[in-house]
């Protein structure tokens, strides 16, 4: 069935919850709980494995083409997905609010491990399914401001059970604190629930591919074999190679400049809220500019942002130098990020939304990460500006693969 011509208010909130509800999981298990367990005398190899939680974020490719495939013919298709597993995720923070903070060893601690990884593998999973449903309810025109739903909705939900959590945690205590966690996460379930996916969104299995052995392979072999979609998977792929390369030092080069964590954590709140601000301000441009503009423009801003970061470089002592630019980069991050999106979601098939997105996400994801890894080194080598600088020419060098793709195929 073809998207609505465009999605209704309703939708839109639907939309904003589910991808909050996303984020909610990931800001717990990336930020707020190694510092917390930390705090309850966990030991750092303990701490260290909460790293590998995260594997299902990266492996959910390999089962997200029976998420396309398998509907329910009660609850609808993206709702019979993404409703059971947002309430095993609700039910999972319950399970944490009752564990006792102060005996986290041998069993419990075990149990804790577990818990977090069957969030991980639920919020995984559910992202296929979310990210699906967001495909078929915005038509191409509307997919900026849709994006900018979804990358700030992601990015608050992670400020609330990350920063948020952590300011609250000390007057509120492990156990109320998230159990608040808990049922913000029940209220954000409320709009799928109350979505009535049969009736606007009707599923087409005979669109769909045969369930079934080869059903992962014959899946993403159709995919690639769609015209265009190698040289769109390049500007994927490199598109944000440059801030893969460059951020994951911005924090480490204030530490060396003598911020401290309460300083780092007022920064990271308060850029990261210019970064919602960016992605409603990309959706905006992007609904009028349309997609090589927006990919360029913002490509561009996302370059100079990591340019001015080189600046920063023995001037960690002007902090509003350091906010101004902090603030800059994680605007154009935001604006890039909706765009990059926004293009992404037209690349996918007629009922097979959720795992054609997946696919281009999770390589996205998968790559920067390989490059990321590398930025301690070249920090160490060449300092912190020669690899900022050459983050930013290395995002702007990339940006010749766009005009490319559109060229031939758009």
């Amino acid at each position: 069935m073809r998207a609505p011509d465009r999605p209704t208010p309703a939708q839109l909130v639907l939309l904003a919850s589910l991808y909050c509800a996303q984020g909610l999981p990931s800001g717990l298990v990336a930020h707020a709980m190694p510092v917390l367990l930390r705090q309850h005398g966990v030991d750092l190899a303990w701490i260290g494995l909460l790293k590998l939680l995260a594997l299902p974020w990266l492996l959910k490719v390999l089962w997200a083409p029976w998420i396309d495939r398998i509907s329910s013919s009660r609850l609808g298709h993206h709702r019979g997905w993404v409703l059971p597993l947002q309430s095993g995720v609700v039910g999972c923070l319950a399970v944490l609010a009752l564990m006792d903070p102060q005996a986290l060893f041998g069993s419990a601690l075990w149990m804790l491990l577990g818990t977090l990884l069957l969030i991980n593998l639920a919020a995984a999973t559910q992202d296929v399914a979310t990210d699906g449903l967001a495909v078929r309810l915005l038509p191409e025109r509307w997919r900026g401001l849709g994006n900018s739903l979804q990358v700030g909705g992601y990015k608050l939900g992670m400020l609330a059970s990350g920063s948020g959590l952590l300011l609250v945690v000390g007057s509120l205590g492990w156990n109320v604190s998230l159990g608040l966690l808990a049922a913000g996460l029940l209220v954000l379930t409320l709009p799928i629930a109350w979505f009535p996916e049969k009736r606007v969104l009707p599923h087409n299995a005979a669109q769909a591919e045969p369930a079934g052995a080869g059903l992962l392979l014959r899946h993403y072999k159709g995919l690639l074999m769609q015209p265009g979609m190698t040289a769109w998977l390049v500007v994927v792929l490199t598109f944000k190679l440059g801030d893969a390369l460059g951020s994951p030092m911005i924090k480490p080069m204030l530490v060396d400049q003598g911020w401290d964590t309460a300083a780092l954590g007022q920064l990271t709140l308060v850029s990261s809220l210019a970064g919602i601000g960016g992605a409603l301000l990309g959706g905006m441009l992007y609904a009028r500019w349309g997609a090589m503009r927006s990919l360029l423009v913002f490509g561009v801003a996302q370059a100079a942002g990591l340019a001015a970061m080189a600046v920063l470089v023995g001037r960690g002592s002007e902090v509003g130098l350091v906010y101004a630019v902090a603030l800059f980069e994680q605007v154009a991050d935001g604006m890039s990020t909706v765009a990059l999106f926004a293009v992404m979601m037209g690349r996918c098939r007629p009922e097979h939304e959720g795992a054609d997105f997946t696919l281009q996400a999770s390589a996205q994801l998968l790559l920067s990460g390989l490059v990321g890894a590398s930025s301690g080194l070249l920090a160490k080598t060449v300092g912190y500006g020669g690899l900022f600088m050459g983050a930013a020419l290395l995002g702007l060098a990339m940006l010749v693969w766009v005009p490319r793709y559109f060229a031939r195929y758009r």
